[in-house]
C-alpha cells in the first residue's frame, strides 16, 4: 500500500512569542511541504490554552491554498459540538470549491475542555454532539431533497445546500480518534477516514491499533459501509537530522517543554515517562512515543507502526517547533529525500534499472569500446587513412 505522508499542525506555539510571526510560519511550513512533495496538511482548530492560535482552520486554509500548488488540505478538525452544522457544511463546500477540490475534512469533538467550558458545553456532551452533527452534515453533502431536524441544541428548517460540493459525492471525510473507541466507531458507521492522534499509549496502557482498527471494520460492517486502511492515517512526532545525536539535542529542551509545560501543566495528561527535564526527549525515544534521529530511524519506526497496525495509508508528522526553523525546514526535507520514497514504491524502477546496469557494467564497458573502435575503422576506411598513419 503507497503510503502519504503529510503534516498535523496543531499548531503548537509556546506562550511569549509573537503569535502572527508564528502563524506566517505555520503558512510557510506548508508551502515548504508543498515543495518537498508532501501530500497534505492539517490544521486544527482551538479557543484556549495559549498554545494553539487558529480559531479557523477553514480560514487558515483558505489563505495557505492561495499559496501553494499541489498539497491537500484538512481540517484538523472541525470541532463539530462548537458550530451548527448547516454552517459547518457551507463554509467546507464553499473551500472545496475555491480550491478545486483540494480539501480533506477532518472532524472531532472538540480538543480542549477549556473550549468546551466558555461556551457551556458539557464534557459527557461533545462526543454525542460530535455524531449528531456528523449525521446532518453528511446529509447536507449527499441530499437536495430539503429535511427538518430538531435537535436540542440545533435546528434545522427546510435545509437544503445551494451550493453543491465540488468533489464527488463530496470532501473525504476523516475523524479524529485516540484512546476511546468513539472515533473509530463513527468512522466505521459514515466509511469515513481515521486520523490516529495517540499511537503510543493512553491512559490504560499500550494502545492496540490493531483491535482499534478492528473497531471501525465491525462497525462498517453493521452499517453496510466498508472502510478503508488506505484512509487511516497515523499522527505522531517526527524530527531527523544527519545523526541520531543531532537530532535529540535539536529537540531536548523544547521537546520537553511540550511535555511538561504543555501536555501536562495545561491539558492535565500526565507525563508518559519520568524524567527529569533533560532526560525527557531521549526516555520518550527509547519508548517508542516520539520518532526522533536519522532517517534510517525513521524508516524502522514506520515498519514497526505498520507491523503493530497491519498497515495503514498515511503518516503525519505532528508538527512541533523544537529546533530552529532552519532545522525543522531541514527535517523535513532529510524525511523528503530518504524516508517518503521508501514507502511510496518510488525507488522500485530506480533501484531494478540501477541493478541491471551494475550487473551489466563489464559487459557494457566491453561493448562500448568494441563500438568507439569500430566507429574508428569506418572513419578511416572512408577517408582513406590508414592506419599505421
Amino acid at each position: 500500500m503507497r503510503m502519504r505522508f503529510g503534516a498535523f499542525l496543531a499548531p503548537y506555539h509556546a506562550p511569549g512569542q509573537n503569535p502572527t510571526l508564528a502563524l506566517e510560519r505555520d503558512l510557510e511550513l506548508i508551502q515548504h511541504l508543498d515543495a518537498l512533495g508532501f501530500e497534505e496538511a492539517w490544521v486544527g482548530e482551538h479557543h484556549s490554552t495559549g498554545w494553539e492560535t487558529i480559531a479557523s482552520p477553514e480560514l487558515f486554509l483558505a489563505v495557505a491554498a492561495e499559496r501553494t500548488r499541489h498539497i491537500r488540505l484538512g481540517t484538523g478538525v472541525v470541532s463539530l459540538p462548537y458550530h451548527h452544522p448547516l454552517m459547518v457544511a457551507d463554509r467546507i463546500v464553499l473551500l472545496d470549491h475555491l480550491t478545486r477540490g483540494r480539501i480533506n475534512f477532518g472532524v472531532g469533538p472538540g480538543g480542549h475542555l477549556t473550549d468546551a467550558r466558555m461556551l457551556g458545553i458539557d464534557a459527557g456532551q461533545l462526543r454525542p454532539r460530535m455524531a449528531e452533527a456528523l449525521e446532518v452534515i453528511v446529509r447536507l453533502f449527499t441530499e437536495t431533497e430539503p429535511f427538518s431536524v430538531q435537535s436540542e441544541w440545533f435546528s434545522l428548517t427546510d435545509a437544503v445546500l445551494q451550493l453543491r460540493p465540488f468533489q464527488d459525492p463530496h470532501p473525504p471525510i476523516a475523524v479524529t480518534s485516540m484512546e476511546s473507541p468513539a472515533g473509530m466507531l463513527l468512522a466505521g458507521r459514515h466509511g469515513a477516514g481515521v486520523l490516529s492522534l495517540s499511537v503510543a499509549r493512553g491512559p490504560r496502557g499500550p494502545i492496540d491499533l490493531a483491535a482499534h482498527w478492528r473497531l471501525a471494520e465491525e462497525e462498517a460492517e453493521r452499517n453496510g459501509r466498508t472502510v478503508s486502511r488506505a484512509d487511516w492515517r497515523l499522527v505522531l512526532p517526527v524530527h531527523v537530522a544527519e545523526t541520531r545525536r543531532e537530532a535529540i539535542e535539536d529537540a531536548r529542551a523544547a521537546g520537553a517543554a511540550y511535555l511538561l509545560d504543555y501536555a501536562e501543566a495545561i491539558t492535565g495528561r500526565p507525563r508518559p515517562v519520568p524524567g527529569p527535564a533533560d532526560r525527557i526527549v531521549d526516555q520518550m525515544v527509547e519508548a517508542g512515543h516520539w520518532v526522533i534521529g536519522t532517517p534510517d530511524d525513521a524508516i524502522a519506526a514506520i515498519e514497526r507502526l505498520v507491523e503493530r497496525s497491519g498497515g495503514f495509508g498515511g503518516l503525519l508528522v505532528w508538527a512541533n517547533e523544537w529546533a530552529s526553523p532552519e532545522k525543522v525546514d531541514r527535517s523535513y526535507e532529510l524525511l523528503a529525500r530518504h524516508v517518503l520514497p521508501r514507502f511510496q514504491g518510488s525507488l522500485a524502477g530506480i533501484e531494478a534499472s540501477n541493478a541491471v546496469a551494475r550487473e551489466r557494467a563489464e559487459t557494457s564497458g566491453r561493448e562500448r569500446v568494441a563500438a568507439i573502435e569500430a566507429a574508428q575503422v569506418a572513419y578511416e576506411r572512408e577517408r582513406g587513412i590508414s592506419g599505421s598513419a
